[in-house]
Parts: C-alpha cells; structure tokens; sequence
C-alpha cells in the first residue's frame, strides 16, 4: 500500500511537473504584458511625460507575433522611448528588431547594448545561473553596428558609454548610459559628472542594474535609472519572487520599480520581453514592456 502510494505521489508530480514545463514554454512566455508605473521625479506643477521602456527582445527572425505586440505600443503614445538593450539572438535578428521598432524611430529615443547584442547565446544549464563566479560564455558575432547605424541614424541616441541632452515631450531630458557592465564594457567614469542645472529631467541607462553603475548614476544626481538584464528572474517562485537577478541586485528588486537604497532616485528594472533562446520559458514572470508616467514629486 505504501509502495502504491508513493509511485501515484511520485506520478503526480511528474504530471504536475510536465503541465507546469508546458505552461511556461507554450503559454506564459507569449502572455507579453503592458505594465504602467507612475515615478514621481518632476518639479512641481510639471505636465506628466510618458517614458517606453523596452527590453531584453532577444528578437528571433521568425518571432513575428512578438514584433507586432512591440510596433502596436505605439498607440500608447510615449514621448520617449529607451531601449536597454540584449535586442538580438541571431545573425539574422536585425530586421526583426527594426521590424518591432519602427513605429518608434520617428520619436525621441534612446538605447544602450546588452552582451546579447554583440555574441549571440549558448545553450547552458540554466541551475548555473543559481551559481556565482562562473565563467561567461557567449557565442556566435551578432551585427550589432548594423543596428546601432540604424537606430543612430533615425535620430536616436547611443548611450553606451555616453551622455546627451534631448528634448521629448516639450522638457529637456538629460541621459548618461553605460555599455553592458556584465560583459565589463561599462566605463561610467568617462561620462561621470554632477547632473546639468538647467534641464527637466535627469536618466541613468544601463543594461546590468550593476551597482558599481547605479551607485554613480545617484550620486551624480540622475533621478531615474532604466534597466533589463534580469529577465525578472524569468521562472519565479509563485508567493516568492525570483531565485536569481544574474548580477548583485538584490532579488527583490528584479523586476518593477522601486527606490535605489541610499538615495532620492528611482530604479526600473525591466523583465523583458524575450528568453533565453535556448531555455524557452517564463513561469509565474510574465514577458512586459513598460510604460513610465513621470509626474511631480
């Protein structure tokens, strides 16, 4: 009887486990989501600005469902659109991206790289993302100034180890940005520096909310840091949260918004739209884009 007992347990679980495999693979990884989020960084009596925070497509050619949920934001009418980067997961990726943003290429925007920009994924065993100090390893070139060329040349502007002052929404938006600091490329102190007087608002751009980035970015007065990287754990405990950020956030704040410790600046972490090509899934941390009303403190 006791024998009986454990084989139906363990065949339940395994069941469970199976529909559990086939809900995150086939269903919850397509289940793209609009989250909106109001982030009170303004002066007072200022209008409200709309910020697109788009990330971590890890755009596939054939992924057409996914580039026309992304052009259909649109109608949400942003008046700034920051991309944070990991756009492709194939050499051949490049048209699908530009397929998913050219509503948006008309407006003001802004975009850094993420690693999966620059080499495309591996397969790995995703238990090593539970693990620290392991060795990172990509793969395949991606063409990955075919798309800078064409997001610079609509007008949009590269972060990657920089910083500008545009306008969007009728305000002056002051943006620094760093390379992805989980490949090592970010170089903050190049663009380091006191917040300009004078302009409306102030972002940090970064793929990897690393802290040796978001820590300057604060201090130096940028009221707003824009971020991916996390995937918002991309298969979460149900009443838990995420069991990794893939970097030292702490996995609380893997995705969502939130105040940066020490600080008056506000920290969104994108959990993006795409997954890991080669482990498909999403499971309790639905794939999402963002849509950041700023109003006045």
């Amino acid at each position: 009887m006791r024998k009986r007992s454990y084989i139906s347990l363990a065949a339940g679980a395994t069941a469970l486990g199976g529909a559990a495999l086939a809900y995150a693979s086939l269903v919850e990884r397509n289940l793209f989501t609009l989250r909106r989020f109001d982030v009170p960084v303004l002066e007072p009596d200022a209008e409200p600005l709309r910020i697109l925070h788009l990330s971590d497509l890890h755009m596939m050619p054939d992924q057409r469902r996914k580039q026309a949920w992304v052009a259909a934001l649109v109608g949400t009418d942003p008046d700034l659109v920051v991309v944070t980067g990991d756009n492709m997961s194939s050499p051949e990726s490049v048209p699908g991206v530009l397929q998913a943003l050219a509503p948006f290429l008309d407006l003001p925007g802004a975009f850094v790289f993420g690693s999966n920009d620059y080499q495309g994924p591996v397969w790995k065993n995703p238990l090593l993302y539970l693990a620290s100090g392991r060795d990172y390893v990509q793969g395949v070139d991606l063409p990955y100034e075919a798309l800078r060329s064409a997001f610079v040349e609509s007008g949009w502007a590269d972060l990657n180890n920089a910083r500008t002052v545009l306008k969007a929404g009728g305000r002056s938006v002051e943006l620094v940005g760093v390379d992805d600091p989980h490949v090592d490329r970010d170089d903050y102190a190049a663009v380091a520096g006191p917040a300009s007087t004078g302009v409306d608002l102030h972002i940090g751009v970064t793929h990897t909310p690393a802290s040796r980035v978001l820590n300057p970015m604060a201090a130096d007065g940028f009221s707003l840091l824009l971020a991916g990287h996390t995937h918002g754990g991309q298969v979460c405990v149900p009443g838990y949260g995420a069991l990794t950020t893939n970097c030292d956030l702490p996995h609380a704040m893997a995705k969502g918004l939130h105040r940066w410790p020490g600080s008056d600046a506000w920290l969104h972490v994108s959990a993006g739209l795409g997954t890991h090509p080669t482990a498909p899934v999403r499971f309790a941390c639905r794939p999402e884009a963002g849509i950041l009303t700023l109003i006045p403190r």
